[in-house]
């Protein structure tokens, strides 16, 4: 039988507590419906899933395009994307003199729920290792250590509505060894012991935030110390789990099963979303729908699936749109989407931005594949209450392909914390040169380079390098592979007297 679940009035709350009600449930784990408050923000309907950001916006999306074209109500943040000047400077972040830096800094809307976390999702292995009182992170200028304080001072000072407490968590290794599980349970322990006092000891009136316990990705019994302290001592204290393993979700004590539950295992398709609702997840950050948008990969799929299809074979998760047959198709990206991609133009005119590497391509893929999401969510939600849910899971396993399409064709400039980490040490660019392909062609028609160079002599104090003259830099520059370097020890190139 569903259970349901009042809910307090939101004018009796504080103006930062969270509430969460279950609307519908039938046991520990099964697909459940919740709705999440908080005052001033937008009222969620879980299961949903959050944007999730990079710098603070979401990828190819600027802050007017989210207000008007993306539907969400939330939004996930990584501490690690605003912190790469630390511990030399200051960020400019905690430079804003204003209220809710965090939002102002990044032009949230008021009405939207901001989450703040350490690391990305997903994260990139860093090799700075987690200490008792450090945790390694990766930013756009190298890898850092915060400390639980830092990182508490952060939340205070950013006022987001929700902190994911500091998980000690050694991403990217293959292997976590006894002795190193239980390093991860104590030190997670301990940081939120920790977040959860300095939360306290906020001054009346000033805002607070909610705090979202993690729940580590090893068995129960290697972390049931810290699961008791938390079920003893900080119950009261937290709003909600942030989970690293939804397999996992068995060995959630029974006394944390009213909270809210946050996913960080990154889905790789719609169909383990689908399993990860079935175990009783609320809230998701899906990486996967910006990952095909780089790939010029438009989502194409429904919740619940279409009851009749001519085609004998399932049907694909996506369209890839690099392939020259969408050239002359004057069709929408999909037949049954209403966003704005789909409602003013086609597919013709999306693969000829693609084709010529324009913004704007990459830019309607996204509001496409958001919409596409946000509705999937929208089906899933209205299958849990019509008792629908696992009889429309099987229906769509059987109708659609297990994964997305591969990608075929090259996405946009990417940034160095978009790689695994076994590709940070590969030797190729990560980027192609943009010039490298008109001045292949030149050659080939043995036209003249014209060398553009901002190289050579530089003003500098030190008299021992003012004449040095960077020769690889100029070969690199215009990629003359094949020149000899003397050819260019007759180039003359004037300082700046300016």
């Amino acid at each position: 039988m569903a259970e349901q679940i009042s809910t307090p009035n939101l004018a009796q709350l504080p103006p930062e507590m969270l509430d969460f009600t279950l609307l519908k449930t039938t046991g520990a784990l099964a697909p459940r419906l919740g709705r999440l408050s908080i005052p001033g923000r937008k009222t969620i309907l879980t299961p949903v899933f959050l944007g999730n950001s990079s710098r603070g916006t979401i990828p190819h999306i600027s802050q007017d395009n989210f207000r008007k074209s993306i539907g969400l109500n939330g939004l996930y943040m990584a501490l690690e994307d605003f912190v790469e000047k630390h511990p030399q400077k200051t960020p400019p972040i905690f430079q804003l003199d204003a209220p809710d830096p965090l939002r102002q800094f990044n032009s949230i809307p008021n009405e939207t729920l901001v989450v703040l976390g350490a690391r990305r999702q997903p994260p990139i292995y860093s090799p700075i290792a987690n200490t008792n009182t450090e945790v390694g992170l990766l930013t756009s200028v190298g890898y850092k250590s915060i400390s639980s304080d830092y990182y508490a001072a952060a939340a205070r000072k950013l006022h987001p509505d929700i902190v994911i407490g500091l998980a000690d968590i050694p991403f990217g290794q293959e292997s976590v060894g006894l002795k190193r599980k239980d390093k991860m349970s104590d030190r997670t322990e301990v940081w939120t012991r920790d977040i959860i006092a300095k939360r306290d000891g906020i001054d009346k009136g000033e805002p607070r935030y909610n705090i979202f316990a993690p729940i580590l990705p090893i068995d129960r019994d290697l972390q049931s110390w810290y699961l008791e302290h938390l079920v003893d001592d900080m119950i009261s204290k937290i709003s909600g789990v942030a989970i690293y393993d939804a397999y996992l979700l068995d060995d959630l004590p029974e006394e944390l099963h009213h909270l809210p539950r946050l996913s960080f295992h990154a889905p790789a398709s719609p169909q383990e979303i689908l399993r990860q609702v079935s175990l009783g997840m609320d809230i998701f950050t899906i990486p996967f729908v910006s990952d095909a948008t780089d790939a010029g990969i438009a989502l194409d799929f429904t919740f619940p699936a279409p009851t009749t299809t001519t085609s004998p074979t399932r049907q694909t998760l996506g369209v890839d749109m690099w392939q020259e047959s969408h050239a002359i198709s004057v069709t929408p990206l999909s037949a049954s989407c209403t966003c704005y991609a789909c409602t003013k133009h086609h597919r013709a005119y999306i693969q000829h931005l693609l084709a010529a590497k324009e913004m704007l391509g990459w830019v309607l893929i996204q509001i496409h594949n958001h919409a596409v999401l946000d509705a999937f969510f929208v089906g899933i939600r209205t299958s849990i209450a019509n008792g629908t849910f696992d009889r429309d899971v099987a229906a769509f396993e059987a109708f659609y392909e297990p994964t997305l399409p591969e990608k075929t064709g090259r996405g946009p400039r990417v940034r160095g914390y978009q790689f695994q980490a076994e590709e940070h040490g590969k030797p190729e660019k990560k980027n192609p040169k943009a010039w490298k392909k008109d001045i292949e062609e030149k050659k080939l028609k043995g036209e003249k380079v014209k060398l553009m160079a901002a190289h050579g002599q530089q003003p500098n104090r030190k008299k021992e390098v003012q004449d040095v003259i960077d020769d690889e830099a100029l070969i690199g520059l215009v990629d003359l592979q094949g020149v000899d370097v003397v050819e260019l020890e007759n180039i003359k190139i004037e300082d700046d007297k300016s």
